[in-house]
């Protein structure tokens, strides 16, 4: 296994989110593979099985929160000028989505986007989450060892497609969480079949290659999620598919995925 920096010390919990019990990050080596649809699935179906969640949007660069979540405008600050998260769905989200102008680019470097980053986690009135979401920006750099500094990490949740490509970036995602010592608690393979009107499943982007990827890393595989057109249009929607077809077999892939994050995991030891 991969040594890791012993200067590299998991942080407290902030203050703003002194209830929570466990914070799950979902990752992806590179973009374009449906990170935060699975990320924002994962938080309402956590919601749905009766947990209180909160939903970080730490793609600073190209947040994708609100669209997914149906939210709009900027938070409300209360009598302490903390942010109220917006909430749809059962989950309460944070997102520079809101803070910036609508069509309105980042073009912040590493420390204003630390800085950023800081302020959705401490100036946010979070209230009492149980769980928190954050959707990670793609990629092994800056962003994603500023998260690890600033939120103890129960696990990381990597989200891959089959092709050879995106599983070999997976697999390097997967190297940095082993070097900041975060668990990674598996693989996900988006898109990994489309399913034929007569049930027949044709393979568009490969078979396989994120099963391979957990296997060859010896993390645990959390399940397949289809190439499936509706994901994309209730996203559009801002109506997660584990809503808009709550009954589906999608969502209970979601559903699944969800439980066993909870079941596999630990909640944060208080002192």
């Amino acid at each position: 296994m991969t040594q890791n920096p012993p200067e590299f010390k998991p942080p407290k919990l902030p203050t703003s989110l002194s209830s929570c019990a466990r914070v799950f990050a979902v990752t992806s080596g590179k973009g374009g593979v449906g990170k935060s649809t699975t990320c924002v699935n994962l938080a309402v179906a956590l919601a749905r099985i009766g947990l209180r969640v909160g939903l970080l949007d730490a793609d600073v660069h190209g947040p994708s929160v609100p669209t997914l979540m149906g939210l709009s405008g900027r938070p409300v600050t209360d009598g302490e000028k903390k942010m109220l998260p917006m909430e749809n769905h059962g989950v309460r989200c944070q997102s520079m989505g809101f803070l910036l102008p609508p069509g309105r680019a980042s073009t912040w470097r590493g420390p204003m986007v630390s800085g950023a980053l800081t302020t959705m986690i401490n100036d946010t009135r979070w209230g009492d989450v149980e769980v928190l979401m954050v959707d990670m920006p793609p990629g092994t750099g800056d962003a994603q060892i500023s998260i690890s500094q600033k939120l103890p990490l129960t696990g990381a949740v990597v989200v891959s497609t089959p092709q050879a490509l995106a599983s070999e970036v997976a697999s390097r995602g997967i190297d940095m969480y082993e070097r900041i010592r975060t668990p990674v608690l598996g693989v996900i393979e988006n898109m990994a079949y489309y399913e034929e009107k007569d049930g027949t499943r044709a393979y568009v982007f490969g078979k396989g290659g994120a099963r391979a990827t957990a296997e060859a890393r010896g993390v645990e595989f959390l399940g397949e999620v289809p190439l499936d057109g509706d994901i994309r249009a209730r996203s559009d929607e801002g109506a997660p598919i584990v809503v808009a077809d709550a009954d589906g077999d999608v969502a209970r892939i979601y559903r699944s995925i969800a439980q066993r994050l909870i079941d596999m995991t630990k909640p944060f030891e208080r002192s």
